[in-house]
Protein backbone atom coordinates (compact mmCIF):
# COMPACT_ATOMS: atom_id res chain seq x y z
CA UNK A 1 0.00 0.00 0.00
CA UNK A 2 1.05 3.59 -0.54
CA UNK A 3 1.75 5.82 2.46
CA UNK A 4 -1.14 8.19 1.69
CA UNK A 5 -3.55 5.23 1.54
CA UNK A 6 -2.26 3.93 4.87
CA UNK A 7 -2.66 7.39 6.38
CA UNK A 8 -6.28 7.48 5.21
CA UNK A 9 -6.91 4.02 6.67
CA UNK A 10 -5.37 4.98 10.02
CA UNK A 11 -7.51 8.14 10.23
CA UNK A 12 -10.59 6.13 9.30
CA UNK A 13 -9.73 3.55 11.99
CA UNK A 14 -9.27 6.34 14.56
CA UNK A 15 -12.71 7.71 13.66
CA UNK A 16 -14.32 4.26 13.97
CA UNK A 17 -12.72 3.70 17.39
CA UNK A 18 -13.83 7.11 18.66
CA UNK A 19 -10.27 8.31 19.13
CA UNK A 20 -10.73 11.50 17.12
CA UNK A 21 -13.95 12.26 18.99
CA UNK A 22 -12.92 11.42 22.56
CA UNK A 23 -9.15 11.74 22.80
CA UNK A 24 -7.24 14.99 22.99
CA UNK A 25 -3.90 15.95 21.45
CA UNK A 26 -2.33 15.60 24.90
CA UNK A 27 -3.73 12.10 25.54
CA UNK A 28 -2.61 11.15 22.04
CA UNK A 29 0.84 12.45 22.92
CA UNK A 30 0.83 10.07 25.89
CA UNK A 31 0.10 7.16 23.52
CA UNK A 32 3.06 8.20 21.38
CA UNK A 33 5.33 8.20 24.43
CA UNK A 34 4.08 4.74 25.39
CA UNK A 35 4.93 3.42 21.93
CA UNK A 36 8.35 5.12 22.01
CA UNK A 37 9.05 3.34 25.31
CA UNK A 38 8.19 0.02 23.65
CA UNK A 39 10.64 0.86 20.86
CA UNK A 40 13.32 1.73 23.43
CA UNK A 41 12.76 -1.57 25.18
CA UNK A 42 13.13 -3.53 21.92
CA UNK A 43 16.20 -1.56 20.84
CA UNK A 44 17.85 -2.26 24.19
CA UNK A 45 17.16 -5.97 23.74
CA UNK A 46 18.66 -5.87 20.25
CA UNK A 47 21.69 -3.97 21.57
CA UNK A 48 22.14 -6.80 24.08
CA UNK A 49 22.03 -9.34 21.25
CA UNK A 50 18.67 -10.85 22.24
CA UNK A 51 16.64 -12.41 19.42
CA UNK A 52 13.64 -12.52 21.76
CA UNK A 53 12.83 -10.81 25.05
CA UNK A 54 10.00 -10.54 27.54
CA UNK A 55 8.39 -7.15 27.03
CA UNK A 56 6.91 -4.84 29.65
CA UNK A 57 3.58 -6.66 29.26
CA UNK A 58 5.24 -9.95 30.24
CA UNK A 59 5.02 -11.42 26.73
CA UNK A 60 7.95 -13.09 24.97
CA UNK A 61 8.42 -11.35 21.62
CA UNK A 62 10.79 -11.42 18.67
CA UNK A 63 13.07 -8.41 18.98
CA UNK A 64 13.14 -7.42 15.29
CA UNK A 65 9.36 -7.85 14.99
CA UNK A 66 8.86 -5.70 18.10
CA UNK A 67 11.07 -2.94 16.69
CA UNK A 68 9.13 -2.89 13.41
CA UNK A 69 5.80 -3.01 15.25
CA UNK A 70 6.78 -0.17 17.58
CA UNK A 71 7.89 2.04 14.69
CA UNK A 72 4.56 1.41 12.98
CA UNK A 73 2.62 2.08 16.18
CA UNK A 74 4.51 5.35 16.67
CA UNK A 75 3.59 6.36 13.13
CA UNK A 76 -0.07 5.52 13.81
CA UNK A 77 -0.10 7.76 16.89
CA UNK A 78 1.58 10.57 14.96
CA UNK A 79 -0.84 10.31 12.05
CA UNK A 80 -3.70 10.65 14.52
CA UNK A 81 -1.94 13.54 16.29
CA UNK A 82 -1.50 15.35 12.98
CA UNK A 83 -5.19 14.86 12.14
CA UNK A 84 -6.22 16.17 15.58
CA UNK A 85 -4.23 19.31 14.86
CA UNK A 86 -5.67 19.83 11.40
CA UNK A 87 -2.97 18.62 9.07
CA UNK A 88 -1.60 15.48 7.51
CA UNK A 89 1.49 13.53 8.45
CA UNK A 90 2.84 14.49 5.01
CA UNK A 91 2.50 18.18 5.94
CA UNK A 92 4.45 17.66 9.15
CA UNK A 93 7.10 15.49 7.51
CA UNK A 94 7.54 17.93 4.65
CA UNK A 95 7.97 20.82 7.08
CA UNK A 96 10.54 18.85 9.08
CA UNK A 97 12.42 17.81 5.96
CA UNK A 98 12.53 21.38 4.68
CA UNK A 99 14.16 22.33 7.98
CA UNK A 100 16.62 19.46 8.29
CA UNK A 101 17.66 19.54 4.64
CA UNK A 102 19.40 22.87 5.29
CA UNK A 103 20.89 21.80 8.62
CA UNK A 104 24.62 21.55 9.07
CA UNK A 105 26.37 19.61 11.79
CA UNK A 106 28.56 16.62 12.51
CA UNK A 107 28.45 13.14 13.96
CA UNK A 108 29.59 12.91 17.58
CA UNK A 109 29.66 9.46 19.22
CA UNK A 110 27.14 8.12 16.71
CA UNK A 111 24.72 11.05 17.07
CA UNK A 112 24.20 13.90 14.59
CA UNK A 113 24.75 17.18 16.43
CA UNK A 114 23.42 20.16 14.52
CA UNK A 115 25.23 23.47 14.36
CA UNK A 116 23.37 26.36 16.01
CA UNK A 117 20.34 27.62 14.04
Amino acid sequence: MELNELEYLVVDWAKEKGILEKATPFTQHSKTLEEVEELSEALAAKEDGQETFVNIKGISVNTDHEIKDAIGDIMVTLIIQAKMNGYSIKDALEMAYNTISKRKGKMVDGVFVKDGD
